[in-house]
Order: C-alpha cells, then sequence, then structure tokens
C-alpha cells in the first residue's frame, strides 16, 4: 500500500475514532446526576454547570486541569451539607426538562435563560459567573484580531468565540469568580452580585531555594487556547525584541496551527523565547519552570478571573498582568499594566528585572502569601457557603417584606381575588 494512501487511511481512521469519543461523551454529558443530603431534605436544587466529578469511580481523583470541576464539587457538597437534594445536569444539556420544585437554579452558561421560564416562580436563580460577560468578551477578542492584522498584516480566527447568554439577565443573583472588572461587564443587569475567590488546584511550598540572581531576566507565559485573545502574540513580540531577557511559553501551542505558523519564529526560532508546551501543574516539572523565573506575563483581553496567573503565584511568581485578567494586583507584589502595549509589556519586564534581590524577594513573598489567604480550596469552600446563606437569607426577608406589603394593601383597601 503507498505511503500516501495509508497516510490517509490512518488519518481517517482518527477522525472516525475522534467523532465517536465525542459522540460518547455527548451522551454521557445528557445524564442527571441526583444526590440525597445525610439528614432530611429541605428541598431540592438544580445546578447546570459539570458533571464529570460526579460520574468519578470511586477513588478517582477529581481532574485538576481545571479548576471547575473541584469548584462544582464543592458547590454541590455545599448544598448537600445545608440539607438539599441536588441534580446535577451538563451546563451544555439542552434537553433537560425540569419536573420538580426547586428550590435553587445554579447556571453558568446558557440553561438559565432557557429553564428558568420552566421553573416554579419561587426558585432562586443564581448565575455562576466563570467568564467575563460575552458580549464585552467576544468584543474584546475581535479587537485583539483587529489590532494583530494591523500590525502583522496577518489574520487568524478568534478561538474563544462564544454566542452570548442572557443568564444574569434572568437570575435573581450572580456570584462571580473574578474581581472589579468582571462584575462590572455584568453591571448593566441591575442584579445583585457576590464575589467569590477563584480556587486554585494545589498550593506549594515557598520556594527557599530558589535563586533570584538567576533567574531576575526570566519570565513566564502560562495560559489556555486562544493566544490572540490571551495576549500570547503581544508577549512573543515584546521578548522577541528584548534578547537579554527569556520567555518560557507553556501552553497547548499544538491546539492552533494557524497561530503556531504565524509567530513560528518567535515560538522555535527565537533564542531568548523557550516553548515547553502544555504542563501539568502537579509536576515536578512546572516547579522547575517556574521556579527558574522570576515573574509571569499575561495581558488578556478578557477574563473572569485568570486561574493561570493565581496558580503561578502560588509558586512565588511576580504577576505582570492587565486589568482585564480579573486579579487583584497590588504594587507591593506586582504590576497592573494600563494599556497592554508591547513598549508597556516591555518596560515592565525591564523594571522588575533590575529592582535589587531583596525587593525580588519581597515582591515574591508577599505574592505568594496573598494567594495563599485568598485563593485555595479551603478559602473557596468557606467564602461560597457563606455565599449562599446570605443569599438565602436575603431571599427570606424580601419575602418577608414583599408578604407584609402584600397585606398592608390588601387591608387599607386594595383589590382583592374574591
Amino acid at each position: 500500500m503507498p505511503n500516501n494512501t495509508l497516510s490517509h487511511l490512518t488519518t481517517s481512521i482518527n477522525s472516525l475514532l475522534k467523532k465517536v469519543v465525542n459522540r460518547i461523551n455527548y451522551i454521557k454529558g445528557l445524564k442527571v446526576v441526583s444526590l440525597k443530603p445525610n439528614q432530611p431534605s429541605r428541598g431540592n436544587v438544580l445546578f447546570s454547570y459539570r458533571i464529570e466529578p460526579f460520574l468519578l469511580k470511586a477513588g478517582q481523583p477529581i481532574p485538576h486541569d481545571h479548576t471547575w470541576y473541584w469548584e462544582v464539587w464543592r458547590m454541590v457538597q455545599t448544598f448537600l451539607d445545608l440539607g438539599y437534594n441536588v441534580d446535577v445536569i451538563q451546563f451544555y444539556n439542552d434537553e433537560f426538562v425540569p419536573e420538580k420544585h426547586y428550590s435553587f437554579f445554579i447556571d453558568v452558561r446558557h440553561r438559565m435563560q432557557e429553564l428558568a421560564p420552566k421553573l416554579n416562580r419561587d426558585c432562586v436563580k443564581i448565575f455562576h459567573v466563570d467568564i467575563a460577560n460575552m458580549v464585552f468578551r467576544n468584543a474584546a477578542e475581535c479587537h485583539r484580531h483587529l489590532e494583530l492584522q494591523q500590525r502583522r498584516g496577518i489574520t487568524l480566527c478568534p478561538q474563544r468565540y462564544e454566542v452570548p447568554n442572557l443568564g444574569i439577565e434572568y437570575a435573581d443573583y450572580g456570584i462571580v469568580l473574578g474581581n472589579e472588572f468582571t462584575i462590572n461587564t455584568f453591571k448593566y443587569a441591575n442584579k445583585p452580585i457576590y464575589r467569590v475567590p477563584l480556587s486554585n488546584p494545589t498550593v506549594y511550598p515557598w520556594p527557599e531555594q530558589k535563586d533570584f540572581e538567576a533567574a531576575r531576566k526570566h519570565f513566564l507565559w502560562f495560559a489556555s487556547h486562544g493566544f490572540v485573545h490571551k495576549g500570547l502574540d503581544l508577549v512573543l513580540e515584546a521578548f522577541a525584541q528584548m534578547p537579554d531577557f527569556h520567555l518560557t511559553v507553556c501552553g497547548p501551542i499544538k491546539q492552533e496551527p494557524e497561530f503556531e505558523q504565524a509567530f513560528h519564529q518567535e515560538l522555535y526560532e527565537t533564542p531568548n523565547i523557550h516553548t515547553y508546551g502544555w504542563i501539568d501543574v502537579t509536576s515536578p516539572e512546572f516547579i522547575e519552570v517556574s521556579n527558574s523565573c522570576i515573574g509571569t506575563v499575561l495581558v488578556s483581553a478578557a477574563e473572569g478571573g485568570a486561574g493561570s496567573v493565581i496558580t503561578c503565584m502560588h509558586t512565588g511568581l511576580i504577576p505582570i498582568v492587565n486589568y482585564e485578567t480579573s486579579v487583584d494586583v497590588h504594587e507591593d507584589y506586582g504590576v497592573l499594566l494600563k494599556n497592554s502595549s508591547i513598549a508597556e509589556i516591555q518596560a515592565a519586564v525591564r523594571r522588575i528585572s533590575n529592582l535589587p534581590i531583596e525587593d525580588l524577594k519581597s515582591m515574591s513573598r508577599k505574592a505568594w502569601e496573598y494567594v495563599r489567604a485568598n485563593h485555595t480550596k479551603e478559602n473557596f469552600a468557606q467564602v461560597y457557603r457563606n455565599t449562599i446563606e446570605q443569599i438565602i437569607e436575603n431571599h427570606s426577608q424580601k419575602k418577608q417584606t414583599s408578604s407584609k406589603q402584600l397585606v398592608s394593601s390588601d387591608a387599607s383597601g386594595g383589590l382583592r381575588l374574591r
């Protein structure tokens, strides 16, 4: 069999297998996982998020490649601990039809606007925000692509585009994982919004043996796909013009062959840029990479809270980020960029690199201490429970106020049904 025929056959088989796997995973995603508390039930809760953590075999660990797997498990556990039955569906499950009376409905994407009209009227609807408002986000990504087109004369397709949803408009409350930036993209709906700090898959000990002198000119770019949206193009161009400063790139570069081709020279042919690819944050390799760097650089177009930056700060890396990453950064332990330009990135990198060793150690330590105090699984669990209890209390007070107003109106001669 000729090599080209064999290659074509292999490609076809791989494509077919991929379609079969995707179909199987889609069908799995249509399941409804029902859980009961270890006490008499006080009602039902519907979750539209991720079901993978609830399909694991006994002893199988929760995936750590994204914070949402553990977080949804913890959120569901919160309601179980409060005495509620919980039904969990996958966020894309468009076949589910509610047949129960639900006390709460929590959604992360498009099910809110679809299911809210079908739920009982007294159901408390909470929109769980893990991403910047989609209209803002899509516009921001398109603007980045336009800037790239004008700067380099190339057109790449947006990778993070999603159809806008109306979740916050149908919800009673919002819970946001990011900071003021993300909250502001949802303020238009005039709904009460609570902030719960993003968790982190793991924590790391303070790097006692780190050589700050050797690391002072080394930086890390670490994020997932959507490289123009995440600003990798800008960071690559910035470091390509600074041969004395080193950049390590950790991300799934192979997922975007068009970007890889467009920036092949920067990624693979520039001596001071080292492309590592995707990396497991629990691996020794990630600790080795982070210990060799002084800071992390991310200039995203829009985030619901950049978990990759939080992870890097947990290793003691100094963050150089923009406002749109939706991560709290103080001048004591990082740099908050104003316009995300190549020149501004370069200036920030040089400024950090030129600081005295004691200042670098101090900033690194404060970054590590900040995320240790705010972005852990324990803190997420506590703040999320406090938030749900606050929503329950606030909603109860609203119902009491509405009942009193109805009684008052009735007593004063208002219209009554007979």
